[in-house]
């Protein structure tokens, strides 16, 4: 879809006003509490999805650009939709209960999942280390932080990540499906984060990797939507919604990185 004017001319400013280095002047301590996306923003798992969207669709021409358009960020029948739909092809919905590799946007679905788990268990995931930083900084601070992720394997990454026990509050796919809520880009499981976390929304900080997650943080109107450029785009972070964007969470740390892009 394109962008309204207004939207690009938005963009453009916020680009050309970009100074690479002077920070943000971005402070943690600032606010109440902190929702995060677990694949691309706590672990490396955009990988391992990829891997296993691109065998699922191994004979759809299927390319990353696919992925980072169609697919990332999304629930995953609704990434198997919209991936379908790039190429026109439609499929029964079906159901949660079909089987692995079904002619159905839920068999598809599951066989994706099936896929993601079986690399995981073969190579494991390790958190990025300057995510690790930035939770021993939370919890040096008493700031509360929550997972909020699309993926209904969110507990068993985190478990592989060794993380297991560092998150009270985990809202994933499939609290989001028990509940009845949109997936992102609506703001639904972001709030329900915030709301089980005991923060306020306005007080609340959205750290997102995908276009659609900052979507869904910016329809929130939550206090700071940051953007992690892990491939998206900085452009398209901007356009999301995103407050700024920076490549590493590092860059947010006291006395790190400086290449964040207000």
């Amino acid at each position: 879809m394109a962008m309204s004017d207004s939207n690009q001319e938005g963009v453009a400013h916020r680009l050309a006003t970009h100074r690479p280095s002077v920070r943000p002047g971005f402070e943690w301590e600032r606010y109440a509490g902190v929702l995060f996306d677990l694949d691309g923003v706590i672990t490396p798992t955009a990988t391992i999805h990829e891997s296993a969207w691109r065998e699922l669709f191994r004979s759809y021409e299927y390319t990353e650009a696919d992925y980072l358009k169609y697919i990332d960020g999304k629930p995953r029948y609704d990434g198997v939709r919209s991936f379908l739909a790039s190429r026109g092809i439609e499929l029964p919905y079906g159901s949660p209960s079909d089987s692995p590799g079904t002619a159905t946007v839920c068999g598809l679905g599951n066989r994706k999942n099936e896929l993601f788990n079986a690399i995981l268990e073969r190579d494991g995931i390790e958190p990025y280390p300057s995510s690790m930083a930035t939770l021993e900084f939370l919890a040096a601070h008493s700031i509360p932080a929550a997972i909020v992720s699309s993926s209904k394997n969110a507990v068993s990454v985190l478990a592989a990540a060794g993380l297991g026990a560092r998150f009270d509050v985990v809202v994933d796919g499939g609290v989001a499906e028990s509940g009845g809520l949109a997936g992102k880009p609506a703001p639904d499981a972001y709030l329900l984060g915030a709301r089980r976390l005991g923060v306020a929304p306005e007080r609340t900080v959205v750290v997102e990797d995908a276009v659609a997650g900052v979507a869904a943080g910016a329809a929130g109107h939550f206090a700071v939507t940051i953007g992690v450029d892990r491939g998206a785009g900085v452009e398209a972070l901007l356009a999301a919604g995103a407050t700024f964007v920076v490549s590493d969470l590092a860059e947010l740390l006291p006395d790190q990185g400086n290449e964040a892009t207000a």
